[in-house]
């Protein structure tokens, strides 16, 4: 059953029985509405102060994604100093500046 479907229905039996589209109209805004309440009190979402807690969830989600991207930067720029870090070992050692690992040859 595709999502609506019932609404549908629902909307078609009430044709048949010559209800209305302004009545049609007002029941599906007033389910709609009720349903949004219950949806809301399901998830405590029911109280005065649910516009604070949303807009503090939202700054605690915007405060972890933020967290992530800084995190991820460092790893990044800690992989590229160590790369760098090898290859300008790596030269020194070419290059015979350094003297590394030829204590036993």
């Amino acid at each position: 059953m595709r999502i609506g479907s019932g609404l549908f229905h629902a909307v078609r039996q009430a044709k048949d029985a010559q209800v209305s589209d302004e009545n049609i109209y007002l029941l599906i805004a007033q389910a709609s509405e009720e349903g949004a309440v219950r949806a809301l009190a399901q998830l405590g979402l029911s109280d005065e102060d649910a516009g604070t807690d949303i807009s503090e969830l939202r700054a605690l989600l915007d405060s972890w994604r933020d967290s992530k991207k800084t995190a991820r930067q460092a790893v990044v720029r800690w992989i590229m100093r160590m790369f760098f870090s090898a290859l300008l070992l790596g030269l020194a050692v070419k290059f015979k500046l350094l003297q590394l690992g030829q204590t036993f040859g």
